[in-house]
């Protein structure tokens, strides 16, 4: 039987491995040496002339030179694995991470961008478009950032960067042509940092709204996730109306830091990256809910692997990566959470750091059934258009076994059941 299974998880800027860049950067060697990549002290630098200053020429380059793989010195040092990502190896300075992954290099932005309509314009000069690829734009945590280089006043024109173009070419597609072609390609919006940061702001009432919130400090993981929300769902609600596709949020969450920023990711977004900190907040069954107020943080908190079952929210898990940096194979949590029923499916994350692979069904001695539910829950994650899911065979969700899948449908009813008839006997809403 065929099956078809989607990753729900992958950075495009570490979508290849380290022997893909390696013949890439080759090439561009032989093939693109006198082009000009960078403008440095207002001199024009061609490619060659970038290894030429560090000495380096096509032959003498290795996989280890690269040194972009994540080891067991990354592991709870999201610091050293942010280097990884930027070859901090000796061939990849500073000026070649730019030359090679970072859009703002000065070939008009040939290999990478942040910026909406460069972004969509190097998408559509570069073809990227795929019908079996759908995108997701991540929305970086760096208000901190740009404000000490004083590139924001507030953080009313971070949304502003990130949300006025997409309501301009909503309410006018000729505003940003590119763009609106490039829109029906996007899935959803990504937020995206190390979680484990400490957030010295909470977020309550007497927290600053976004046009005053000129502090130095980074505002706290549910404020960024709150107003990006906010703007997402009015935003659909404009391009609904005007028969245009939608989008979610689909941020990283529960990867690290505090668990309450699943509570948020709960409140907030269609699914999740990550989620392995569902792991310290057990299942707290239907009968306990009497005891708790439905309006206490705590106890939506202790409830939240719960509700997530409840719900079926997506958690696009990657254990690969997450052996590398937070969590071993042995304590991961993605068995535990499939044997439960909540929606996991497997992703691969970076494979620019994580090069190498090991087996889900081997390591956890999971079962054909097992994948095949993987793979069904990686197609209802996906973010692809319900006409575009019906054109694949494998799409009929017969991925699996009809026992299996009426088992979780109803095993899900039944608790659901329950669960109301506790809320009509007790009144507790």
């Amino acid at each position: 039987m065929k099956v078809f299974y989607v990753d729900t998880h992958i950075h495009a800027a570490s979508s290849m491995n380290q022997k893909h860049l390696l013949r890439f950067i080759k090439k561009k060697i032989k093939t693109e040496a006198n082009s000009v990549v960078l403008e440095k002290d207002k001199q024009l630098v061609t490619m060659i002339e970038v290894f030429k200053k560090m000495g380096i020429d096509a032959y003498d380059l290795s996989v280890d030179m690269l040194d972009v793989h994540a080891d067991r010195n990354t592991f709870h040092r999201f610091d050293k694995f942010n280097t990884k990502c930027i070859f901090s190896g000796i061939l990849l300075s500073g000026e070649m991470n730019n030359v090679i992954l970072n859009l703002t290099n000065i070939r008009r932005k040939k290999y990478f961008q942040d910026e909406w309509d460069k972004l969509a314009k190097w998408a559509l000069d570069h073809d990227v478009w795929s019908p079996n690829v759908r995108w997701l734009v991540q929305i970086p945590r760096l208000y901190d950032i740009y404000k000490a280089k004083d590139m924001v006043k507030n953080f009313d024109e971070i949304l502003d960067n990130v949300f006025t173009p997409l309501f301009e070419v909503t309410n006018d597609p000729a505003s940003h042509p590119e763009l609106f072609r490039f829109l029906q390609q996007v899935s959803g919006i990504d937020s995206v940092d190390d979680e484990s940061k400490h957030e010295f702001v909470h977020f309550d009432r007497s927290t600053l709204s976004p046009p005053d919130y000129k502090d130095a400090e980074n505002p706290p993981y549910n404020y960024y996730l709150f107003y990006m929300y906010a703007n997402i769902t009015a935003l659909n609600a404009f391009r609904r109306e005007r028969g245009m596709c939608t989008f979610s949020l689909r941020p990283h969450c529960g990867e690290a830091g505090h668990v309450n920023h699943l509570l948020t990711g709960f409140l907030t977004s269609e699914s999740i990256a990550h989620g392995i900190l569902l792991r310290k907040v057990r299942c707290i069954f239907f009968s306990f809910i009497t005891v708790f107020n439905f309006f206490s943080t705590f106890a939506i908190t202790a409830l939240s692997q719960y509700l997530f079952y409840l719900t079926q929210m997506g958690i696009a898990m990657s254990p690969l990566s997450n052996n590398s940096l937070f969590i071993s194979y042995q304590r991961n949590p993605l068995p535990e959470y499939l044997q439960k029923g909540l929606n996991v499916s497997l992703s691969t994350d970076d494979p620019l750091q994580f090069h190498y692979t090991k087996e889900a069904s081997s390591v956890w001695k999971l079962s054909s059934c097992d994948m095949c539910e993987l793979a069904r829950n990686s197609v209802l994650q996906s973010g692809f258009e319900d006409k575009v899911m019906g054109q694949k065979s494998s799409l009929r969700f017969l991925l699996l076994s009809i026992c299996r899948v009426s088992f979780r449908h109803e095993a899900l009813v039944d608790e659901l059941c329950n669960l109301f008839r506790v809320q009509h006997l007790t009144g507790v809403m």
